[in-house]
């Protein structure tokens, strides 16, 4: 038998314009080393200006996807993004405990950078209640970490205590996302009893299109690979750094990141 690659399956929206969602997620696991599977929970029409239409699949169809998947192929990492309702969380959160699915990557998607909402704003107690005590990652910025969290989150010592009330919903490790603030970004990754930073330099660039979810499909990706959740965020984010030194200037608005550029030796 040949060594085969990290099976990781994402569920998410997909984006149109090819920078983030799926689209992104796929070019993610792809250059990382995994074989890419896909469960669509909606469909946007999308470049790098905004969001101008949203058509979402009904939620019995995304499981549907999911069983497809997991029954024949398998999956070693799973990584969900735009949810976008209660009824598709509670379809992901019940095949996630039905197949027994450890190695869960939570981006908890709310709203696009231009604003456009990508869950509707009663499903976000189920993402507290039904997904967060299933993920063994989840992944918020200071927008979202602010949102689950239910506290201002400006500074580290708010994404310290963001992190301690969202770990405190179930996830077993919580990454907050610094990339907002001002000054060099720092991430935070927090056990239950420890925190990491991670800082980097900041890449003055706005092409930072699907930023977030090439973070996380990343940290999916290695996690499937068999590495530790410290070590999988640490080469997810250095990953990351290398696609944003390289950002592609695409488009009229935020254009994406290089994903070509996200292995140490990509071309």
């Amino acid at each position: 038998m040949p060594d085969l690659p990290p099976r990781i399956l994402a569920i998410a929206g997909s984006d149109s314009g090819g920078g983030a969602g799926i689209q992104a997620d796929l070019k993610t696991i792809t250059a990382l080393g995994g074989f890419g599977m896909s469960a669509v929970t909606a469909l946007t029409a999308q470049n790098t200006l905004g969001v101008s239409a949203v058509h979402v699949v009904p939620a019995e169809f995304v499981g549907l996807q999911i069983d497809a998947v997991v029954s024949d192929i398998g999956v070693d990492a799973v990584k969900t993004g735009m949810l976008a309702n209660a009824g598709i969380i509670h379809v992901v959160a019940d095949r996630v405990r039905r197949y027994r699915i450890e190695r869960l990557v939570v981006d908890p998607v709310i709203a696009a950078k231009s604003g456009a909402r990508f869950l509707e704003p009663e499903a976000q107690q189920s993402l507290r209640q039904e997904l967060l005590p299933l993920a063994l990652v989840v992944t918020p910025n200071l927008s979202e970490a602010a949102t689950l969290s239910g506290l201002k989150v400006s500074g580290l010592e708010g994404m310290r205590e963001a992190a301690r009330h969202i770990w405190g919903l179930g996830p077993r490790w919580v990454l907050v996302k610094g990339g907002h603030l001002s000054g060099p970004p720092v991430d935070l990754l927090f056990d239950g009893r420890e925190f990491a930073e991670l800082a980097r330099p900041r890449i003055e660039t706005k092409n930072t299109h699907g930023s977030g979810c090439t973070y996380a499909s990343a940290i999916a990706t290695f996690l499937g690979g068999g590495a530790s959740v410290p070590q999988a965020v640490r080469r997810a984010r250095d990953a990351v750094q290398r696609a944003l030194q390289h950002a592609l200037p695409l488009g009229r608005g935020q254009g994406p990141l290089d994903h070509r550029r996200l292995p140490e030796h990509g071309p």
